[in-house]
């Protein structure tokens, strides 16, 4: 089953502990503090692939966590970062963190950062100083950033097939593509949007996408469709297919044209191709009245003889424009996005001590102490030492 949407929870990994350690050497008696820093924790990244097609692959609410940075280690050896998580995503993947656009993954590589991992803490060798030679005490690594997006794919296609549902559009995408989409005379036998390459003889691709019929009322929610009208807002050209064996041809495409114009994104100017297909089952070449300057072609066709095809496969690859790459500076490109909103600066540090941990600054709540202190591995007995109280770990 097509899937284009999934909620995810990510998590970050937490920065490593710094250090506390001493010199201890053979004629050193009295060496000094050599902590080293804790290491960063991992990233939880997405990078988009062209080998994925749709958000399947996800289970309801996954949790993805990225790796733990390593603890600081004697003789200022630091933490090793920890490991990121870094997920493969369609290419056209939005992210979302509520209703705000986090990133648009609309070429294929683009990565973003959604969690960054947290901080290091410092080893006891930063501590050191002419009044202060013996620093017991080293700090304690960040939590990573959690937070709850939503992943939403819009399908990139040069073009669209679009109508009222048994118009003939899996079979045209089977005629002129290399799709295999299901084909039944029964209303609503496409569930999900199909996808398929048209070639031309010098080589040209285009790709078509073949999105479920609309009903009128689709834009308010009713009927299979209004689930996938996202799905055409980066189609390029639509191709309007439209059941000719009826007398209503004007009416059919003036009712999806009106849930085009009420759903927005700019549905409503996209120019279009209309297809009036199935012209063999009448005895007369249909007829098609409707003047738009949306509307750049008026083709009729035969998805079941093949008269026509010819001739809409040369009209998408004249009137699809082509995209043109325009060169990019080289200290313009970017490798990677970083989604990183300033999180609110904590007014406190938290150190660990050879008899527990230390908290220094503006007091934090009792949910923050003891979130941080559980996840920096305090036991029952460890002694938490803030402002002026003395505390002991339960």
């Amino acid at each position: 089953m097509f899937h284009d949407r999934a909620r995810l929870t990510v998590v970050a990994g937490r920065g490593g502990d710094g250090s506390i350690h001493f010199r201890r050497e053979k004629y050193v008696p009295r060496g000094g503090p050599d902590g080293g820093d804790g290491g960063e924790g991992g990233d939880v990244v997405l990078v988009a692939d062209l080998r994925r097609r749709d958000l399947s692959g996800f289970r309801p609410n996954q949790r993805l966590r990225a790796g733990r940075g390593g603890g600081g280690g004697g003789r200022l050896s630091n933490g090793a970062r920890g490991e990121d998580t870094v997920l493969a995503v369609p290419v056209g993947t939005q992210v979302f963190e509520g209703e705000e656009l986090v990133s648009d993954l609309a070429q294929p590589g683009a990565r973003v950062v959604v969690a960054k991992g947290g901080s290091g803490g410092r080893g006891n060798k930063h501590f050191a100083g002419p009044s202060r030679q013996t620093p017991r005490f080293a700090e304690v690594g960040l939590p990573g950033e959690e937070r709850e997006i939503e992943l939403r794919l819009k399908l990139l296609a040069d073009a669209a097939l679009v109508g009222l549902p048994n118009a003939g559009k899996s079979s045209l995408l089977t005629r002129l593509s290399n799709a295999r989409p299901k084909v039944a005379e029964y209303p609503f036998t496409t569930l999900s949007p199909v996808l398929g390459t048209v070639e031309s003889a010098d080589g040209r691709q285009l790709v078509v996408a073949d999105v479920p019929g609309l009903i009128e009322g689709a834009s308010e929610g009713v009927g299979l469709g209004h689930e996938f009208l996202a799905h055409l807002e980066r189609a390029r050209v639509l191709v309007h297919v439209i059941d000719s064996a009826e007398d209503d041809a004007d009416e059919r495409w003036r009712t999806i044209d009106a849930e085009l114009s009420a759903y927005g994104a700019g549905l409503d100017e996209r120019p279009q191709i209309v297809v009036l297909n199935k012209i063999d089952l009448g005895p007369e070449p249909p007829s098609f009245g409707v003047e738009d300057d949306r509307i750049l072609r008026v083709l009729r066709v035969s998805a079941a003889t093949g008269a026509g095809l010819d001739e809409l496969r040369r009209t998408l690859f004249e009137l699809v424009p082509q995209e043109v790459e325009e060169p990019v500076e080289a200290d313009e490109m970017v490798d990677f996005l970083v989604y990183r909103p300033q999180p609110a600066r904590r007014g406190f540090r938290v150190y660990r001590t050879e008899r527990g941990f230390r908290v220094t600054g503006k007091p934090p709540s009792e949910e923050e102490l003891e979130a941080i202190l559980k996840a920096a591995g305090a036991r029952a007995g460890d002694e938490v030492e803030v402002g002026e109280e003395l505390l002991e770990w339960d």
